[in-house]
């Protein structure tokens, strides 16, 4: 009985595990895709190629084919080949070079002049703020500072950076006492003005645009208080000096834009 059993377990192994294998046959294109990679990650390359060309056929995304195709010829030593698949990818509108250059089998293709510059041309689509110089105006702001008044008494400290791929700046700022705020700052390609949204934890919130003057980034708009529902003109100098500091200055108007007074005067230190 013990010997019969395991004669149909052989049976078993022998002819019921084929069958298996022929039922998970991929029956549509996303699943001859992913039999493609599959195959692939195991290195047999011959037989990833025969299911690619399956989902292909079948109108699997042209973009993730495409991407497939450069992995292929990457790791059968075809690089030309593979950086012409890249490039007709991003002929037909991909900007993602990001998925591109961490790609870990696509990763073998850098050093190759085709591939270097599609990786460059790709990049100024995919982060235009990055390479267009108008984006970078107000760099001079950027850091982190220790703010003091004119009399040299510290008023808190500031730190800016550069986000979203130079597509805006990002101020957080915290007074001597502790209280905080923080503004996004950006270049409004629509009407060519850098644009300054702030609001603090006090329930100030400023919204002023503007742009470089000979003394530095001056941008003028409103002041409203939240608490108090008061709503002013307002306008900020933000003027880089030879020392390597930068000073900011705030002013208000009750009447309209008639008069001015000084709201806040800040002298920022590299720290």
């Amino acid at each position: 009985m013990i010997r019969e059993n395991i004669y149909k377990l052989l049976i078993l192994n022998v002819f019921i595990i084929p069958d298996i294998a022929l039922a998970d046959t991929p029956g549509d294109a996303a699943g001859w895709y992913q039999r493609a990679v599959e195959l692939r990650q195991a290195e047999d390359l011959e037989e990833a190629w025969a299911a690619l060309e399956e989902a292909d056929r079948q109108q699997f995304s042209p973009i993730r084919v495409g991407i497939e195709k450069a992995r292929l010829y990457t790791l059968a030593s075809e690089a030309d080949q593979a950086v012409a698949a890249l490039e007709a990818i991003a002929a037909s509108g991909f900007t993602a070079v990001g998925a591109i250059q961490g790609d870990p089998v696509l990763a073998a293709l850098a050093g190759h002049p085709g591939y270097d510059k599609l990786v460059a041309d790709m990049s100024v689509k995919a982060y235009p703020c990055a390479h267009d110089a108008a984006f970078d105006a107000f760099d001079f702001w950027v850091g982190t500072w220790d703010v003091h008044d004119a009399s040299g008494v510290l008023q808190g400290t500031n730190t800016i950076t550069r986000d979203e791929r130079g597509c805006m700046l990002t101020e957080r700022w915290t007074n001597f006492a502790g209280g905080t705020g923080m503004s996004i700052n950006f270049l409004d390609r629509i009407t060519g003005e850098w644009v300054q949204i702030w609001n603090s934890e006090g329930g100030g919130q400023i919204q002023i645009r503007g742009g470089m003057t000979d003394d530095g980034m001056l941008l003028t708009g409103t002041l409203h208080n939240v608490a108090a529902g008061t709503t002013s003109d307002f306008r900020g100098l933000w003027t880089p000096l030879p020392d390597g500091r930068v000073r900011q200055y705030f002013e208000q108007s009750n009447d309209g834009g008639e008069t001015w007074v000084p709201w806040f005067e800040g002298f920022y230190t590299r720290q």
